[in-house]
């Protein structure tokens, strides 16, 4: 089993910025990867950004493209979620994940709310 914890949620306003942080224990060397995503009011879970533990392989929807910066740091198992230049669209609750070398999110965290208000 692998728990994920997430923190660093808030309300900011648009074109503030916050850094969210997944803590990651347990059978955590079974991961490939970790992945955040988020979820608004109304709408389907979307991907956002994802990173291997090994390389630091990074991948990011485009909507977040230029603006959020997905870091890792091993000795620590936890992962980042640097937000920048934040819009109110950017409003939902925030999971990270964590993937197996086939990239299946086997595990998740309870999320953390980000609010931008406008």
């Amino acid at each position: 089993q692998v728990q994920l914890v997430e923190s660093g949620g808030g309300l900011v306003q648009a074109g503030g910025s916050l850094r969210l942080s997944c803590a990651a224990s347990g059978r955590t060397f079974s991961n490939y990867a970790m992945g955040w995503f988020r979820q608004a009011p109304g709408k389907e879970r979307e991907f956002v950004a994802r990173i291997t533990w090994s390389v630091g392989s990074t991948n990011y929807a485009d909507s977040v493209k230029g603006r959020f910066t997905i870091s890792r740091d091993n000795a620590k198992n936890t992962v980042y979620l640097q937000m920048n230049s934040l819009k109110p669209e950017d409003t939902a609750v925030y999971y990270c994940a964590a993937a197996n070398y086939r990239w299946e999110y086997d595990y998740w965290g309870r999320g953390t709310q980000v609010t931008v208000s406008s």
